[in-house]
């Protein structure tokens, strides 16, 4: 899954052909920023190597970062020797043990809680935007005298700025009420687990783990995987917007038994497919 956020994009797990895959989407590997993987097993990280080596054949510089369970920097180390290949860029890896947030910057904090799959050390991912200023209020400003240019930018970002005439004006004078942050969850493989119900409260966009139909429930307990109508009652519990679910097993030719399962329970559900755009607006748009 590939996550366009601004002018970043972000993946989660990577699995075989993911650099072809970026090609025929026609994402910019520049902006290729952090790779989250859920678990090692190789339909999540055997795209790594290949990636790694088209970022470093189109010269690229940029650091990036890798996130996943502990094994991840012993698997990149073993690609790199293995390949005899040393990337033109820096990978930073952090290996992650346990639940909690694993990285925050300016925008937006991703957070992690362990998912159930078998006895493999697997994660769910949460990148949840922070609040942003409100509206800005252009009309406001030009009542109070602030002139047009960079002051008005500064208010826009939440700061005040003092005038000629030493008058300061705040942020709150000229924006309306601040906007929560957007939330997305990726469940990588799981068996249905109250964590993963936690980690999702009030997401935007819930991907979770759709493997088989309810009739096969004791094979996705077994293989430690999620039906659909379970990937709806986390969906419902944690009262999401939207249910996306994915890595669905290949035995199914048509998909819409799945699709019928789960939205018995949790209507806005839809099911993943290669290629699909699924936007996710802001709080404050209108549809």
């Amino acid at each position: 899954m590939a996550l366009r956020r601004e002018s970043e994009l972000l993946f989660f797990d990577c699995g075989e052909g993911a650099q072809r895959q970026l090609a025929f989407a026609k994402l910019r590997y520049g902006r290729l920023s952090r790779i989250f993987i859920t678990h090692l097993h190789g339909d999540h990280v055997l795209g790594l190597g290949g990636l790694l080596q088209s970022l470093s054949l189109s010269r690229r510089t940029r650091p990036i970062q890798v996130f996943g369970p502990t094994g991840i920097r012993k698997f990149i180390q073993a690609l790199s020797e293995t390949l005899h290949f040393i990337p033109s860029f820096d990978v930073i890896i952090d290996e992650i043990n346990d639940a909690g947030r694993v990285f925050e910057n300016s925008q937006y904090i991703v957070s992690v809680c362990r998912t159930d799959h078998n006895n493999i050390l697997s994660l769910a991912y949460r990148l949840e935007e922070k609040w942003r200023p409100g509206r800005f209020f252009p009309d406001k400003c030009r009542q109070l005298g602030v002139p047009e240019g960079p002051k008005w930018k500064k208010l826009q970002l939440g700061e005040s700025v003092r005038l000629e005439n030493g008058t300061v004006v705040t942020s709150e004078m000229v924006l309306g009420p601040k906007r929560p942050g957007r939330g997305i969850v990726y469940s990588g493989d799981t068996r249905p687990t109250k964590d993963v119900v936690t980690l999702s409260s009030g997401a935007d966009i819930l991907v979770h783990d759709s493997t088989y139909d309810d009739s096969l429930m004791d094979k996705a307990a077994e293989y430690g995987h999620s039906t659909a109508s379970q990937a709806a009652r986390i969906a419902e519990e944690a009262k999401v917007k939207l249910l996306v679910l994915t890595h669905i097993s290949n035995r199914y030719k048509d998909d819409r038994i799945l699709l019928e399962q789960a939205r018995r329970i949790f209507p806005n559900t839809i099911v993943a497919r290669d290629f699909a755009d699924i936007p996710v607006p802001s709080a404050d748009t209108v549809s």
